[in-house]
């Protein structure tokens, strides 16, 4: 699987009940979607541009079997952060911003993602898979495709995803590659 494909896929499952796409939901029934959807494109391609940065840094300085072994054990720590899930109280929509709302959306999103999951493994995705280009693009889109998903929700219907079963699932999957990447890194190494 490509670098684009497999950032596409696995940041879209990361994001599935995280706390931004939380913020997502939240704005998308205070603003338009366009203006939700815009500051979240905005922010998603600045914070995933420097995790690809940060990425491509650690993968050029450490052997490839420590960045197979790195990533695995953080893929199955996503796994776990997922069951354990994500909390938002909701105070970002609270409060009347200076700035206009396309702005607002982009700033409180660009912090509600650093040092997220989804930062995170946009980092180690970039550090193993050494295509920044393609972590970077599709990472941003399976971002914007979820937190899309989550203003649509929030637009039409004013609800909560069901978070249990889409949690349970991306925690799965986060498990199962995690232990596939380090039994490569023992193969390999």
């Amino acid at each position: 699987m490509n670098a684009f494909l497999r950032s596409t896929f696995l940041i879209a499952l990361a994001e599935m009940g995280d706390k931004s796409q939380l913020v997502s939901l939240a704005y998308a029934t205070r603003f338009s979607w366009p203006i939700a959807l815009g500051g979240v494109t905005i922010a998603t391609l600045l914070v995933h541009l420097c995790s690809v940065w940060l990425g491509e840094a650690l993968g050029v300085t450490l052997p490839a079997f420590w960045i197979r072994m790195i990533a695995g054990i953080a893929f199955i720590g996503f796994g776990l952060w997922t069951l354990r899930g994500d909390t938002y109280d909701g105070s970002a929509t609270q409060r009347r911003s200076r700035f206009g709302p396309l702005v607002t959306v982009a700033c409180t999103f660009f912090v509600s993602e650093l040092g997220d999951k989804t930062m995170l493994a946009t980092v180690t995705l970039a550090s193993q898979l050494q295509s920044w280009l393609g972590v970077w693009l599709g990472s941003t889109v399976g971002m914007v495709a979820a937190d899309a998903l989550a203003i649509l929700v929030g637009q039409v219907l004013g609800k909560r995803l069901p978070e249990r079963a889409i949690k349970l699932a991306a925690a799965g999957i986060f498990l199962v590659f995690g232990a596939g990447t380090i039994l490569q890194a023992v193969r390999a190494g």
